[in-house]
């Protein structure tokens, strides 16, 4: 089992409590939220679909997020990451979804973008859709870490409300 068990066995309670199912739409994580979360046994109870939209047509073809969208402001931004989200909301069954997109490194910064910069979309069916920007420290896999555990905290908040 991963480091994220408790987060994990904790969002999965609280899905299934509510008879929630969520999904994740993952640029600079390639999957890992997705991967966290189905490392439980059961996960097919509350875990509904993942896509990895690692690339700008990915995001475009997969998530329907508009090309001009990226365009305008960059995959890292948070139209990128809220339209990521309310893309995989809309394709799929679930009632949560969780979308990132960013820089991990050890390239790829650009001004007012430095490496760490991760972009968080957070859709819910009959709400509006939350987006969050955070900066991590650290090498690739610890900005890929802190990543996959703030989506867990953002969905887990969600559950909540």
């Amino acid at each position: 089992m991963n480091g994220f068990e408790t987060a994990v066995l904790a969002l999965a309670d609280a899905l299934r409590t509510r008879g929630w199912r969520m999904a994740t739409a993952e640029s600079c994580t390639g999957g890992l939220i997705a991967a966290t979360c189905t490392s439980v046994a059961g996960s097919s109870d509350w875990f509904e679909r993942g896509y990895v939209s690692y690339s700008n047509e990915a995001k475009v073809e997969a998530l329907g997020v508009d090309a001009a969208l990226i365009a305008a402001h960059g995959a890292v931004s948070e139209a990128v990451a809220r339209a990521m989200a309310e893309g995989a909301l809309a394709r799929s069954r679930a009632e949560l979804a969780v979308a990132v997109t960013g820089i991990a490194g050890p390239g790829g910064a650009v001004p007012g973008k430095p490496v760490g910069t991760v972009w968080f979309g957070l859709a819910q069916r009959g709400a509006s859709t939350f987006t969050e920007c955070r900066l991590f420290g650290g090498d690739r896999g610890a900005v890929r870490e802190q990543t996959v555990q703030c989506a867990l905290d953002l969905l887990h908040d969600a559950t909540r409300r």
